[in-house]
């Protein structure tokens, strides 16, 4: 019989020496770091996927051995885990031969114009760059794209259009979007993303801070925002709070009636 294999020759492990996997490169701004974090949190401490999956903000997606990652500002994968040894550089990012698939969303959140998100920037037509984000995470086969543009600095006709959230689905000829065509504008018109088992929704509210701005959060099936564990633990104080003053409303009536509650 023929050898096929010379076994010394057998791949066990891609060489990813080459690739640059952390560049110091810091985040765009404070509400765009605080976005992220309102989107990966959440998933954690509400835990309305079931286990496992990954939610990661401004971690590269390397989709291909040669050439440059994508790095989504969010990105949520279903049903891998996180390998427990991160000094291996193979396990700190997303490398898709070594999760064996694809993350189900990837989310762009504006910060300026220089993001490529739906058009090329004066300064990446200078360079060179020929392709979008949008079409890249097509071209990579995607599920779901979103774009969440909370500054409104793309909103250009070709662009945003005056809508602050628009989100586009994987099909055989590349996105088609989910949103409806003048996008979504306002808060209460929660986007449902089938295959990821989960909505996205504008939430007006105070997230850290004492003061009250538009967010892009995870929702349910009925548009009911998934929350962080803060306020989880708000909620939780609350019924609390409401049982006990129950409780001594209670009380009161009966003692009204001459029964001793500590009796009964």
């Amino acid at each position: 019989m023929t050898q096929l294999f010379d076994t010394e020759e057998i791949v066990t492990e891609l060489d990813i020496s080459h690739l640059t996997i952390e560049d110091d490169t810091p985040v765009d701004n404070i509400q765009s770091e605080k976005q992220q974090r309102l989107l990966v949190e959440p998933l954690y401490s509400s835990k309305p996927l079931p286990s496992p999956f990954l939610a990661a903000a401004n971690v590269g997606l390397f989709y291909k051995l040669k050439g440059e990652p994508v790095v989504p500002d969010v990105m949520l994968s279903l049903g891998v885990q996180c390998a427990d040894d991160f000094s291996k550089k193979q396990n700190r990012s997303y490398f898709v031969w070594e999760f064996g698939k694809l993350p189900e969303v990837c989310i762009e959140i504006v910060s300026n114009q220089e993001g490529d998100e739906l058009t090329l920037s004066r300064k990446s037509r200078q360079k060179g760059k020929t392709t979008i984000k949008k079409d890249l995470y097509a071209q990579i086969h995607i599920p779901y794209y979103v774009v969440f543009d909370p500054l409104k600095q793309i909103q250009g006709k070709d662009e945003m259009n005056e809508a602050l959230l628009r989100v586009w689905s994987i099909a055989p000829d590349g996105y088609i979007e989910l949103t409806p065509a003048e996008g979504i504008r306002e808060v209460g018109q929660p986007i449902w993303l089938n295959a990821a088992g989960l909505g996205l929704t504008l939430w007006e509210g105070q997230f850290e801070e004492d003061v009250t701005r538009t967010w892009l959060r995870w929702c349910d099936r009925n548009g009911n925002v998934i929350p962080t564990g803060a306020e989880r633990a708000n909620m939780a104080e609350e019924r609390a709070d409401e049982a006990e003053q129950k409780a001594q409303r209670l009380a009161e009536r009966l003692r009204a009636m001459g029964i001793d509650p500590d009796e009964i």
